[in-house]
Order: C-alpha cells, then sequence, then structure tokens
C-alpha cells in the first residue's frame, strides 16, 4: 500500500526522540509531505524543526495514523491527550517496548485499530527488523499501512499473536546488545592475544558487520557459512569446539539470555 492515505489524512507522531527521528526521515525521503505530518515532542531537535512538520501544534480530529514512540514511563501523560481519535477509524501503531495492546485499548477504547510494533536500534541506520501484530479491528489494510510506515527503518515481519512479542524481544529486541557485547568480547580476547586495543576493535567491529552483511545477502544457512569458513582441523575448528560446547558454549548461554529476557518483557508487561 502506499501511503497517499496518510499523506491526505495525516499521520500524528507522539514522542521524536531516535526511533521516531529514524522513522521521520525515512518517510519523508520516501515523498511523504513534511505538511502531513504532526510532531508531539516537548524537546524538540534543531533537525526536526529543520523538516517543515507541525510541531506541538493542534492535530487533526481524525488522522489517518497515531504513532506512539515515546517511552513507556512517558505514556500516562501523553496518550489521553489524544484519546478522542479512539474508536474510530484512525490506526493506532505502538513502538513502545512492553506495552500491550490492552493499555491502548484502554485508552483509546475496544474498537480502535491498534497494532503493536517492536523495532530495534539498527533502526536508526536503516537496518532494524520491525515485528508487528495487530487486535481484531485492525483491518489487511492497515497492517499494510504499518508495513509501509515502519520498512521505512528496515524489515517487517507479521506475528500470529501477541503473546510471541516477548521472544521477540529477547532475540531482535535485546538482541543488538548481545551482538554489540561479542564486539567487546571478541576485541578484548583480540587484546589478550597482543594486538593493539585501536586494532583488535578494528578487527572485531568489522568482522561482525561483515559476517552479518554475508548471513543476510545469500541464500546458504548460517549453520553452512560456518562449516564453509571451517577447514578439517584448522584454527577455526578448534575455536568452535569451544564456542560450539553444549555446556559451556554459545548454545546454552544464549538459550539462557534469551529466555532471561522473554521472561523479564512477560514481567514488565504484566506490571
Amino acid at each position: 500500500m502506499t501511503l497517499e492515505i496518510v499523506a491526505e489524512r495525516g499521520l500524528v507522531l507522539l514522542g521524536c526522540g531516535k526511533m521516531g527521528s529514524a522513522m521521520l526521515a525515512g518517510w519523508l525521503e520516501g515523498g511523504l509531505p513534511a505538511t502531513s505530518v504532526w510532531v508531539i515532542d516537548p524537546n524538540p531537535s534543531d533537525w526536526l524543526k529543520s523538516t517543515g512538520v507541525h510541531i506541538n501544534t493542534e492535530v487533526p480530529a481524525a488522522p489517518a495514523v497515531v504513532l506512539v514512540a515515546v517511552k513507556p514511563q512517558m505514556m500516562g501523560a501523553a496518550l489521553p491527550t489524544l484519546a478522542a481519535m479512539g474508536d474510530g477509524d484512525t490506526l493506532v501503531i505502538s513502538v513502545a517496548a512492553g506495552t500491550p495492546i490492552s493499555k491502548f485499548a484502554e485508552v483509546f477504547g475496544a474498537q480502535t485499530p491498534i497494532v503493536r510494533a517492536m523495532p530495534n536500534t539498527p533502526a536508526a541506520v536503516g537496518r532494524g527488523i520491525t515485528a508487528i501484530i495487530g487486535n481484531a479491528n485492525v483491518s489487511e489494510a492497515g497492517l499494510d499501512l504499518t508495513e509501509a510506515l515502519l520498512s521505512a527503518v528496515g524489515q517487517v515481519v507479521r506475528l500470529e499473536e501477541e503473546s510471541q512479542m516477548d521472544a521477540v524481544t529477547g532475540v531482535s529486541g535485546s538482541g543488538p546488545a548481545y551482538v554489540f557485547h561479542l564486539i567487546e568480547t571478541l576485541a578484548a580476547a583480540g587484546e589478550a592475544q597482543g594486538l593493539s586495543p585501536e586494532l583488535a576493535l578494528q578487527l572485531a567491529r568489522a568482522t561482525v558487520a561483515g559476517a552479518g552483511a554475508l548471513a543476510e545477502g545469500v541464500d546458504e544457512t548460517p549453520a553452512q557459512l560456518r562449516i564453509n569458513v571451517t577447514s578439517p582441523n584448522g584454527t577455526t575448528q578448534a575455536a568452535l569446539e569451544v564456542l560450539m560446547d553444549e555446556t559451556d558454549g554459545f548454545p546454552a548461554l544464549l538459550k539462557r539470555a534469551v529466555k532471561a529476557a522473554t521472561e523479564r518483557s512477560r514481567e514488565l508487561a504484566n506490571g
């Protein structure tokens, strides 16, 4: 679906921090008129002021979309100002972590079409991945529109049920931090073997970024890519025997890590 309906009826963006700014930049670059966007943000950046969008002014009564991009702890004060847009055909999209659809239904009304989305931080450079799930009021066209909007910052996948969002949080929502820590520890391990900190970090960053790009850019599975680079009895095999240990290696460690993040996501949603 094109964004023509958004251009015609408008989009209200509640919160324009890093994630909101990344999305807004993608929409504007994709041709959405700045005059079709209303931003509500208590501390608008100089960049935001330069875009030509409406900032902290009166918003349309029935925009095509309200996109909530504020931190969960800020929503209590911010959402009621938009509650009058509920129970109509305005699509409400939330990218607020840990906030279930039911919380938005309490504010906007039970008949409101609401989509919950979980992006991740690589969205800031257009390389994110976002999982979406809508309530029963969201049509296929509404999901298409959500996907078109969130594709501005990367890939979009659709979930079958909202309960999957906790596992998504554990894998892709929190996952970038795991990869950043891998870069940290890989660089530190290189230092321990005699490399300078600067060189070790450059090697670790480029290796992780390059391997990720390769994994996305070819049809082979990650397992096959691993096999391709592993010579029998070579250096990579020596390292993988440590990393792939079922008790102390990546398999057990990442299962525990993702499980912990998933369970914490459930706790926050129910808290």
